[in-house]
C-alpha cells in the first residue's frame, strides 16, 4: 500500500469518526426531524467509508451482487443521499409553513 493511499484512508477514518461522534452528540440534544435525518446521513456516510476501506483490503463479501455491482456499494451512497434529501425537504416544508 502506498503512503498516499494510507494517508487517504487514515484521514477519512479520523475525520469521519469525528463527524460521526459529533453527530451522535447532537442527536441526544435535538428532536428536530431535519437534523435527525442529517445525523443519520452522516452516520451512513461513515459506514460507507468503513465499507470502502474493507473493500480496499479485500475483506468484503460478494454475497449480495446484482449483475456485477455489489448491492452494498450501490445502496450506501443512495441511502446517504436519500436521508439528506429528506432532511432538506423537511426544512423546506417547515420554512414554507412559517410564512
Amino acid at each position: 500500500m502506498e503512503q498516499g493511499q494510507l494517508f487517504l484512508i487514515m484521514s477519512q477514518l479520523v475525520f469521519g469518526a469525528v463527524a460521526t461522534f459529533l453527530a451522535i452528540m447532537l442527536w441526544s440534544r435535538t428532536r428536530d426531524a431535519a437534523w435527525m435525518l442529517i445525523i443519520i446521513g452522516a452516520i451512513i456516510a461513515y459506514i460507507e467509508i468503513v465499507y470502502f476501506i474493507t473493500e480496499i483490503f479485500g475483506m468484503t463479501s460478494d454475497f449480495f451482487i446484482f449483475d456485477t455491482v455489489p448491492i452494498v456499494s450501490f445502496i450506501l451512497p443512495l441511502l446517504r443521499m436519500f436521508f439528506f434529501i429528506a432532511a432538506f425537504l423537511v426544512m423546506i416544508i417547515k420554512q414554507s409553513r412559517q410564512k
